[in-house]
């Protein structure tokens, strides 16, 4: 491995910048995208997460599936339907509300993802690091960082490690200097300890989150299950039923979930 160079730091807003956009105010959201009722019967609150659904988004992916209102401009995320995989208990739409958006993370982003999977680790004992291993291989390696430029997600210990005549601002450039200084996989190990070390980090906003909410995010567990259980049962419905679009809301209280569709509503 080769000997740290002094480099000229980001600026300290640069890279709170980075971490801002990431983490999002549960209680600021617009109510399009999250919001918190009151049910008259019990006096509980209630979680409302409105979602869309269509037999063939017309984003550039065209697949058949799910997106949360809150993530429906993000050109990063492609819809999702019930199937999990055969590895993990819940689906992709499971993580998206309880792992991003109830945790209070950005929908898309390494970052934001970082500690989103953390979450997931945390809510059904799966081994984030196959899918940290992933993103590096495929993304990261590559220069191919979302959410903020390379140089700020790397962070300050493999920054040192950087020529002291390139751009930082290009990404590219950063990580081919870095494979080219460290090795390949001295650099992933890096970066995967980077990745951990940004999803603990997301611990505390995501346990103020669920609770600002008012959801115990002890019972994250089986609220996710909950919520898999009725995609199960709306995806399989509107799948079978040849629905060309629907327009609904998961609504979670404690570790229960409910599923609230307006049939005049398809958009």
């Amino acid at each position: 491995m080769s000997t740290p160079r002094p480099r000229p730091e980001l600026t300290i807003g640069a890279q709170t910048e980075a971490t801002k956009a990431a983490l999002h105010e549960v209680l600021r959201l617009p109510a399009s995208s999250l919001r918190v009722e009151v049910d008259d019967a019990t006096g509980a609150g209630v979680v409302c997460v409105p979602v869309s659904y269509r037999a063939c988004w017309d984003d550039g992916f065209g697949a058949r599936g799910w997106k949360l209102d809150a993530a429906r401009a993000d050109p990063e995320i492609i819809a999702s339907t019930r199937e999990t995989g055969g590895v993990l208990p819940t689906s992709v739409l499971v993580h998206d509300t309880l792992d991003h958006l109830v945790s209070g993370f950005a929908p898309s982003g390494h970052r934001a993802e970082a500690m989103a999977l953390d979450r997931l680790a945390l809510r059904t004992g799966a081994d984030p690091t196959p899918d940290y291993r992933q993103m590096i291989r495929e993304d990261l390696l590559a220069g191919h960082v979302l959410g903020e430029s390379a140089a700020s997600f790397i962070g300050e210990a493999l920054r040192r490690h950087c020529s002291a005549d390139i751009d930082l601002d290009d990404d590219r450039q950063v990580m081919t200097d870095l494979r080219r200084r460290l090795g390949e996989e001295a650099l992933t190990e890096a970066l995967l300890a980077r990745f951990r070390a940004l999803g603990a980090a997301g611990r505390a906003h995501a346990l103020a989150s669920w609770r600002r909410l008012g959801l115990d995010p002890e019972r994250s567990g089986p609220l996710g299950l909950a919520m898999q259980a009725v995609l199960e049962r709306i995806d399989r419905a509107v799948e079978q039923r040849g629905v060309p679009a629907l327009h609904g809301e998961f609504r979670l209280c404690g570790d229960a979930c409910r599923w609230s569709s307006d049939p005049h509503r398809l958009d």
